[in-house]
């Protein structure tokens, strides 16, 4: 803008929508108007209600079978040998360099073979193998679907959180969980529509992991800090304590007058819409938040199934926002990489699944209880696995004990339950090492777009133009695996 005009007040440059909604008595907009209606590209009347609430609820591309998502994040990469993917063949090498031919491409120097620890068992009538780790949820498995294919890109914690998340490891893309709300919107419009429970603060690549990037600001994941269980600190600002409600209400109208005259005077803006929208969810969250973080008014026997302690609460609270009406809701285990045992695997595994073993299987349960899991798809995983060698010791990595996995995105687990997932089956397999997948390897993108078809979206189809190019989830990757649908 040019300073002097700024100095006056003077009208700002005007951008080529408003070029063409202004200039010679609007007569561009009305052919443009024309040429789009002829090519069936105007937005539909429920797209314009969007503008003025993005949050709306929306239709999907064709009938789904999931309305929620819940992302259960074992945040730092869980070892898929000594959870979801037993390998005896490591039992017959323990100790001991692997035969040749079977030398493993890591990011740092391994040993040798390192069975797992724990001891697995059958499961169900569909007969999977788990670990005594997971052993409640294992009660579940013939509702479950494991995946033992899944593969990253990088052995990378950052790039590989971010693939996981946003499906570019690389660039600054939207989270999965912005994507599906921008698709469908919630049903709660006194609650975020995609909720990020982290413990502790934030994990490693911080905001990025849930962030809304260039779709409109409303759909970032808000985050929530479940170590706390005061609302005042848990959802903070959700309080405020200087004026009164009905004050706060008449500040809140003044401002909404001004912004919509403001709106009116630009044409649709969604950083302006997401800004408006903002304010009045924050308003009327005061009271909703409230009630649906507090667990304690969940029956005794809920309380007991769920166990205690932080991550527990918070898959508790992941069930209660769902049944709310919450689209999206994500749950980290921890801050950092818990997950990450790189030493003491044995100690640290028991010690995390310990923490939430329990709550998974009381999840499923409650979903069924409350008729909501065939809505509620449930995913399970990390960024990555772990190398079926043990870690040597080096700096920094694993304080000099031969006790720990290395990263591996050559070949892990992850499962989905619910929300017209085909549950008690395997899909894919890892080498007979545990290293690589070699049967039916399935990319994050894959992963990505068989979700969205649960949901019921084409996943070449959701997309978003910015900077000249639509962009969606999937980028240009990406096939449905159909086996996994019931």
């Amino acid at each position: 803008m040019d300073n002097h005009a700024q100095e006056n007040n003077a009208m700002p440059i005007m951008d080529r929508r408003q070029l063409l909604q202004r200039c010679g008595t609007g007569l561009g907009m009305m052919g443009l108007a024309g040429l789009l209606g002829d090519q069936g590209m105007l937005a539909s009347s429920a797209q314009a209600d969007s503008y003025s609430n993005p949050l709306a609820p929306k239709q999907p591309h064709f009938p789904a079978k999931a309305k929620y998502v819940i992302h259960l994040f074992m945040n730092g990469g869980p070892s898929h040998l000594d959870t979801f993917d037993r390998k005896p063949f490591l039992e017959k090498f323990a100790g001991k360099t692997l035969p040749e031919g079977k030398n493993l491409r890591t990011e740092r120097k391994t040993g040798a073979a390192f069975p797992s620890p724990f001891k697995f068992k059958k499961y169900g009538e569909s007969g999977i193998e788990v670990s005594e780790l997971f052993a409640k949820t294992a009660e579940h498995i013939d509702d479950i679907a494991v995946i033992r294919s899944m593969q990253a890109q990088v052995p990378n914690h950052e790039p590989s959180l971010a693939l996981m998340n946003c499906g570019e490891s690389v660039a600054v893309r939207p989270s999965m969980g912005s994507w599906i709300t921008y698709g469908l919107g919630t049903e709660n419009q006194n609650l975020p529509g995609f909720v990020a429970m982290c413990p502790g603060g934030y994990p490693v690549r911080q905001t990025q992991n849930w962030q809304s990037a260039f779709l409109p600001g409303i759909y970032q994941g808000t985050h929530i800090d479940t170590n706390h269980t005061d609302i005042g600190k848990l959802i903070e600002n959700v309080k405020n304590t200087t004026i009164g409600k009905k004050d706060q209400k008449r500040q809140l109208d003044l401002l909404q007058q001004l912004n919509a005259a403001h709106r009116e005077q630009r044409g649709h803006d969604p950083a302006l819409d997401a800004r408006i929208q903002s304010f009045e969810l924050a308003y009327r969250m005061q009271t909703e938040a409230t009630e649906a973080f507090d667990v304690s008014k969940e029956p005794k026997n809920i309380l007991e199934a769920y166990g205690k302690g932080t991550q527990a609460r918070q898959i508790l609270i992941a069930r209660r926002l769902v049944e709310r009406g919450v689209r999206y809701v994500q749950v980290w285990h921890g801050q950092g990489q818990p997950w990450d045992s790189h030493d003491d695997i044995e100690k640290q595994h028991r010690k995390l699944a310990g923490q939430c073993d329990g709550a998974i299987a009381a999840l499923i349960a409650d979903l069924k209880r409350l008729g909501l899991f065939e809505e509620t798809l449930i995913l399970w995983g990390g960024e990555f696995g772990r190398t079926p060698t043990v870690e040597l010791p080096q700096a920094g990595a694993n304080q000099g004990r031969i006790n720990g996995r290395d990263h591996n995105h050559h070949g892990f687990t992850v499962w989905m339950a619910g929300g017209g997932v085909k549950g008690g089956q395997v899909y894919g397999a890892t080498d007979e090492t545990g290293f690589k997948a070699v049967e039916k390897p399935m990319p994050v993108h894959d992963l990505h777009a068989t979700m969205m078809k649960l949901l019921g979206f084409d996943h070449k189809r959701l997309t978003y133009r910015y900077a000249g190019r639509d962009y969606r989830l999937t980028d240009v990757h990406g096939s449905v695996v159909d086996e996994l649908i019931a």
